[in-house]
């Protein structure tokens, strides 16, 4: 099985791409809704929240944007929420390639903002990287509500820069030109990696570990 990893820094585009890999019949893991289900009412990481980050949770859910205040600038209190939620978004991704495995797919995607802050590009067959000219990035993200000039930028010092995601890529995928050429570049991929021999799975006892 093929693991193409698929990141990219902030409003570039690469949910829309990701999309295109679904539409494709590709498995698609994606890392920010597993975090948001964490999260939401009755999530898995709930429990643990309340114990360290009291003020956040109302109905028994997190409120985001609270959250988002409580570890902005504060590199220790983001640590901390990266350790309740990372150990929980790794064992679902093993769910997932697991499950994936046993359906017999050739070819999935990790679909993972960090991939390369955390590494995880060790464990794919290669990565795609999403990209849009700064000016489209910038207009995308200051679109969204309650963003501000400052809180995207200390959400790029986080990310590394994307001129290194683009150099580190095996692939790109350009957005800001028009959908077909993205999906066109999506198909390409697809073509190009389909009779690849995948590297990083099936591990057998780790498909029966989740049976």
């Amino acid at each position: 099985m093929i693991i193409l990893g698929l990141t990219g820094s902030i409003g570039m585009g690469k949910s829309t791409t990701a999309n295109y890999f679904a539409r494709q019949g590709v498995p698609v893991y994606d890392a920010d809704a597993v975090v948001h289900r964490l999260l939401a009412t009755g999530g898995e990481a709930i429990p643990e929240i309340i114990q360290t980050f009291p003020n956040v949770v109302i109905n028994n859910g997190v409120d985001r944007q609270k959250l988002g205040q409580v570890v902005f600038k504060n590199s220790c209190a983001l640590t901390i929420l990266e350790g309740i939620l990372h150990p929980r978004v790794q064992a679902k991704k093993q769910l997932f390639l697991a499950c994936a495995g046993r359906r017999g797919a050739p070819i999935v995607v990790l679909d993972v903002p960090l991939l390369y802050e955390t590494s995880g590009d060790r464990h794919c067959d290669a990565v795609v990287v999403v990209s849009a000219p700064k000016s489209i990035q910038r207009a995308r993200v200051l679109g969204r509500a309650g963003m501000t000039p400052e809180k995207l930028d200390g959400i790029l010092k986080q990310q590394m820069p994307d001129t290194l995601k683009r150099r580190r890529a095996d692939f790109l995928v350009p957005t800001g030109i028009g959908r077909e050429a993205n999906f066109r570049a999506v198909r390409q991929i697809l073509s190009t990696v389909r009779h690849w021999r995948g590297m990083h799975w099936p591990s057998y006892l780790n498909v029966r570990r989740f049976r």
